[in-house]
């Protein structure tokens, strides 16, 4: 633990969990998606829930899908720029079977057609953990650049995108596997030490068998 995990981040808001980490939970969507969504169906589980209400937190997703960071003074007044900027969103209730208690489930959709549907959780102190993208289990914090690949699940794709940023002098931190089931859909979720440049991850994108690739880098 460390200083920032005991005061928290520098936020506006009376909560670091349901405030400041729903402000990220948000961003993050956006990031994913690649843009400020055109409709979002956010659901709130447990304590997100019951008392997210009065600690901000619709507020605070809201913020966070318009790239809204926690220290943002617009924040109390997200929904009325959302409004503006055509943003259509709807909060709902939602029990998730063994989920963390600050945890919100994204359906976003962007005015180009792109879909995501994110679960994610707040961990306190700001920190948040991302457990699932389109149905598949990512469990990443967004603490350093992230790698998402969803790709079929057949051999060589995790040896061609290791390669790939092998190749490219870039330093895998972490790296988890996930798949839907046997032969179907898969991710992988690298974390890396430094930028990922973008004609790397185009060299992924045009791999055979890799699906989508998802870059996000909060430090940017």
């Amino acid at each position: 633990m460390n200083l920032f995990d005991i005061l928290g981040p520098i936020m506006v808001g009376p909560s670091s969990s349901h405030t400041a980490g729903a402000v990220r939970i948000g961003n993050v969507g956006m990031k994913l998606l690649g843009d400020v969504p055109k409709k979002a169906s956010i659901y709130l589980h447990g304590s997100f829930a019951d008392t997210g209400k009065g600690h901000g937190t619709d507020l605070a997703i809201i913020a966070g899908l318009l790239g809204m960071e926690p220290d943002d003074m617009r924040i109390p007044h997200s929904m009325e720029i959302a409004k503006e900027k055509g943003l259509e969103f709807s909060f709902f209730e939602k029990q998730i079977r063994e989920a963390h208690p600050n945890t919100a489930y994204l359906q976003l959709e962007h005015a180009n057609g792109k879909r995501l549907d994110l679960q994610a959780c707040s961990l306190g102190g700001g920190r948040i953990l991302i457990n699932e993208i389109d149905g598949l289990r990512a469990n990443f914090h967004g603490d350093k650049p992230t790698l998402i690949v969803r790709n079929e699940d057949k051999p060589g794709h995790v040896a061609f995108v290791t390669t790939t940023l092998a190749n490219a002098g870039i330093n895998v931190a972490t790296l988890v596997l996930n798949r839907s089931k046997r032969g179907a859909d898969a991710v992988i979720v690298i974390e890396t030490d430094m930028d990922i440049p973008t004609d790397v991850i185009n060299r992924m994108e045009k791999g055979s068998g890799i699906h989508k690739v998802t870059y996000l880098n909060l430090q940017k």
